[in-house]
């Protein structure tokens, strides 16, 4: 084997060394990234919600599609977010629903945490919780193979969604501007981005801010 073949063979064994040590570093730290075809979401501002079927915790079958002609908010929560919990220990969550499903609102709260995971909870002790918080959603949602959250790219808890009555996704992202788990800051909020939607589309008006970074806790998918 002539020097130049020797070379190029170090090279070509260097090169898969270095690919084979990246990768394996990825998997170690837990951070393998899918391709984007994998997990870009299929649900867009300005576009028509994606379609889904989900269980209840009531043991009903829910589909989106029976709701066109209703404006529906899609509320991702993890009883175990501290994000979460300031809505719901100060009952600001809870008005919402009681409010907006008194204006004709469909309001679907969902659950995307795993079985083993943060958040997770049977049907039965999902609906012990609607008791204990005096939660008024239109169903619980119960998506512990995470193909709702990951159709709509739900991050975090509370991560929150607006369809309006033509089945067009209007707004996506935080419920206010306060991004931290203090019960004072909720009534401090200069901005509350899906009490403004739902106001702005039961006015008749067109949604203003379509799209703002939600904040939380992560989604404890699977």
């Amino acid at each position: 084997m002539n020097p130049s073949s020797k070379i190029f063979q170090k090279l070509a064994v260097l090169l898969v060394m270095t690919a084979s040590m990246a990768v394996s570093a990825e998997f170690a730290g837990g951070g393998f990234v899918r391709a984007a075809s994998e997990t870009e979401a299929a649900a867009q501002v300005g576009q028509a919600a994606p379609e889904f079927k989900a269980t209840a915790s009531n043991g009903k079958t829910v589909d989106l599609s029976q709701y066109k002609g209703k404006v529906v908010v899609l509320e991702w929560f993890n009883h175990g977010c501290p994000f979460v919990v300031k809505h719901y220990d100060s009952g600001n969550m809870q008005s919402l629903q009681k409010d907006y499903t008194g204006k004709g609102v469909v309001w679907l709260s969902i659950c995307s945490s795993a079985e083993g995971k943060q958040g997770y909870r049977t049907a039965d002790e999902h609906n012990a919780d609607l008791k204990k918080y005096k939660a008024a959603p239109t169903a619980v949602l119960i998506d512990a193979d995470g193909k709702i959250g990951r159709l709509y790219g739900a991050k975090t808890t509370p991560h929150m969604f607006v369809i309006d009555k033509k089945g067009v996704l209007v707004y996506a992202g935080a419920i206010d501007d306060q991004n931290d788990t203090d019960i004072n800051t909720i009534k401090t909020a200069h901005k509350h981005y899906v009490k403004d939607a739902l106001d702005e589309l039961l006015s008749g008006k067109t949604v203003a801010v379509g799209s703002v970074k939600s904040y939380g806790c992560s989604v404890k998918y699977q």
